[in-house]
């Protein structure tokens, strides 16, 4: 009995380094501000728990849970605070705000997925084949990055990736305990962010047409599972915030719908998510797909046609916001199965050495990639930002009204200054498609109405507009010092 026993657990040692090592790679420079990866989601993320956390918090002074309030009404509110919630109440638990909690989550969250994925593999596919395609998944650098981030996506690809497990299992059974799991962690998953509907619905529909082909209606547990998945996100964003879900739609649809009319962007789009995930991985995961068995083939299509409609639904983010592709992480890890498996198969034929070679490329790769991807984490801990954000916001006279040229919706001076300042427009790729930045210093006058100083943070910016620069240089600088520039729009030289 001891042998076998010991069998299962060297069988097993390798899955808990892998989890391990992701975990490990995920908690480098734990506590560091959250500026490592798109910043401006982080910060807007961290001002919302502090809110719920001040909210919460029987100690905290009324005038500051008002101030964190009304910088929670100024970020704006884009999917239901369920992540934010999580983190601010657990501040309440452990005593205080900490960098390291919402990282903490994302972590577990992607293990947990991990996990999911692994098993799923390991159902079609030898343990071997599993493995490597969650090394994938867990080392990739861009995965390290984006799933530690502070932000909905974590949570929406996690849950996403583990009610795409329990689809399969649904595939397999078409049992009530299967198609429930399956249907609340999809409809959790739409409901946390709701682009996931895209990847969610073909991966749905490509499950219950293999099944049931087209006499899927007659089925009591399709119709439970597409309630179950319809529901909070139909409840949450067409119900109760119809106005904000309009206006995102036609911000980000139909005004930028014109992008997939030009070859260009499937070119751009096609780079930006190989840099991201790997080209090369990219193609080998369709061909996985091609190669998979039939119901898996049927669900990875499902998948790889769900998140070609989303791109074309949302064409600008899908070359600029690199966090609006992590759902399409687990995918590629799938889709690289059914080719890993091809490998395995034929390194079983070898002999030992080179097996053992084999075995020694992979773990060089992996070892490759955690470099590669805890570098990028230690390359800069940010911690200079909160003394920094602090003395430019007192710098501010108070009581006074300020428009900046500033970085990141000024939440850098909100979080660490506790200041807010209303924003000179930034002239970016989006300003330029919407013909939003032009003439903006001819309307200087207008822009700055009732505003008293100028700030200026974003000096990359301020050279890209020469005309507002040589405005500034005819008022007093009033404060300057590392980083920043304030100007006093009455005292003119």
């Amino acid at each position: 009995m001891r042998k076998p026993r010991l069998a299962r657990l060297r069988g097993w040692l390798p899955l808990a380094l892998l989890l391990m090592l992701g975990a490990a790679l995920r908690f480098v420079n734990l506590s560091a501000p959250p500026l490592d990866f798109h910043s401006t989601r982080q910060l807007r993320n961290s001002l919302v728990a502090r809110a719920i956390y001040y909210d919460a918090l029987p100690s905290a002074r009324p005038q500051d849970q008002q101030l964190a309030r009304s910088f929670r009404r100024a970020v704006g509110q884009y999917e239901p605070p369920i992540i934010e919630s999580i983190v601010g109440f657990t501040f309440l638990a452990s005593g205080g705000e900490s960098f390291a909690v919402p990282r903490i989550y994302g972590t577990l969250f992607w293990l947990v997925a991990g996990l999911a994925l692994f098993d799923l593999g390991r159902r079609l596919f030898s343990p071997a084949a599993a493995l490597l395609a969650l090394a994938y998944y867990l080392v990739l650098p861009f995965s390290v990055q984006a799933s530690r981030s502070f932000q909905p996506d974590p949570l929406m690809t996690a849950t996403f990736a583990v009610g795409v497990y329990f689809l399969f299992r649904w595939m397999e059974e078409q049992t009530w305990k299967w198609a429930i799991l399956g249907a609340l962690f999809a409809g959790l998953a739409v409901l946390v962010k709701l682009v996931i509907v895209f990847l969610v619905a073909g991966a749905a529909i490509a499950v219950v047409l293999t099944v049931l082909g087209r006499r899927f209606w007659h089925s009591a547990q399709v119709w439970v599972m597409m309630g179950l998945m319809v529901a909070p996100a139909t409840g949450y964003y067409v119900l109760g915030h119809p106005g904000r879900s309009t206006e995102y739609f036609v911000s980000w649809t139909v005004q930028l719908i014109r992008l997939i009319t030009s070859p260009h962007f499937y070119a751009d789009w096609l780079g930006y998510v190989g840099s991201l995930l790997g080209l090369s991985v990219l193609f080998l995961s369709v061909a996985g797909m091609c190669m998979a068995p039939r119901r898996f083939r049927s669900l990875l299509a499902g998948l790889w046609i769900g998140y070609v409609l989303y791109g074309l639904v949302l064409p600008f983010q899908m070359t600029t916001h690199s966090y609006y592709h992590l759902q399409l992480v687990p995918v590629a890890a799938l889709g690289l199965m059914p080719v890993i498996q091809v490998v395995v198969d034929k390194a079983s034929s070898l002999d030992r050495a080179w097996r053992a070679a084999l075995v020694l490329l992979m773990l060089a790769f992996i070892g490759y990639e955690s470099w590669a991807a805890r570098s990028a984490l230690a390359a800069d801990d940010f911690r200079q930002s909160p003394a920094l954000w602090s003395s430019i916001a007192r710098a501010i006279p108070g009581n006074s009204d300020v428009i900046a040229l500033t970085q990141d919706y000024g939440f850098d001076l909100m979080y660490w200054g506790w200041r807010k300042v209303d924003l000179w427009p930034l002239t970016t790729d989006l300003a330029a498609l919407k013909n939003s930045s032009r003439d903006l210093a001819a309307r200087f006058s207008s822009l700055t109405a009732g505003h008293r100083y100028f700030l200026v943070t974003a000096f990359g910016q301020l050279e890209g507009q020469p005309e507002l620069r040589q405005i500034l240089e005819g008022y007093n600088a009033v404060a300057q010092g590392p980083g920043y520039v304030l100007y006093d729009l009455q005292q003119s030289k």
